[in-house]
């Protein structure tokens, strides 16, 4: 039986995650919404005015009050700014897993960012809310994707070919996960 808590707020040696306010919308705007390198591979459109972004945040915080809403804001500490987000983007009741999406504005690619957050991330999915598998999957044309996820700890199932759809068309979706007694044993050591 997962215990859902709603998005709470985490933190990290250099990150903030947060539920998102409606303010952050210039941030998501300029800091990665409105790049067409972070939006390749995603599902969503690259927005091309701040006042798209501001109409998905409302949306968004909207849906804080629900306590299965899973949907952080990246804010590092250093720059006070908001500068990607991750999420539960589906779960299964019934069998305790989650799957995790996530992106970053290109300035900060490379910095070890986005593994510090999904730790953070799988930490209090598996201990706080109680689920027993967490999965990812990536374009194959993106493997900078499945780097994050082997550096969270997460191991390579399988590439479904042609399952899967995004900015680029029908992709090939390479799929990831990690149990939660896998997680809690990469812990110990």
């Amino acid at each position: 039986m997962l215990s859902h808590n709603g998005t709470k707020t985490l933190e990290t040696g250099r990150l903030v995650l947060r539920q998102f306010r409606v303010d952050d919308y210039m941030d998501m705007f300029k800091n990665w919404a409105s790049e067409d390198e972070v939006t390749k591979y995603l599902t969503w459109p690259t927005h091309t005015n701040p006042d798209d972004t501001k109409m998905i945040l409302t949306d968004w915080s909207g849906k804080y009050c629900a306590k299965n809403f899973y949907n952080w804001a990246i804010e590092l500490k250093s720059e006070r700014s908001v500068i990607g987000n991750i999420s539960v983007v589906l779960y299964r009741e019934e069998t305790m897993s989650a799957n995790l999406g996530w992106c970053i504005g290109t300035r900060w690619w490379g910095k070890e960012i986005m593994p510090e957050a999904g730790r953070a991330v799988l930490k209090y999915l598996f201990e706080d809310v109680g689920f027993n598998r967490i999965a990812a999957d990536h374009d194959k044309d993106n493997p900078k994707s499945g780097r994050v996820m082997q550096k969270i700890g997460m191991s390579y199932e399988g590439t479904l070919r042609r399952a899967g759809f995004n900015n680029q068309g029908i992709i090939d979706e390479v799929w990831y996960s990690i149990l939660k007694d896998e997680w809690l044993a990469q812990k110990k050591h």
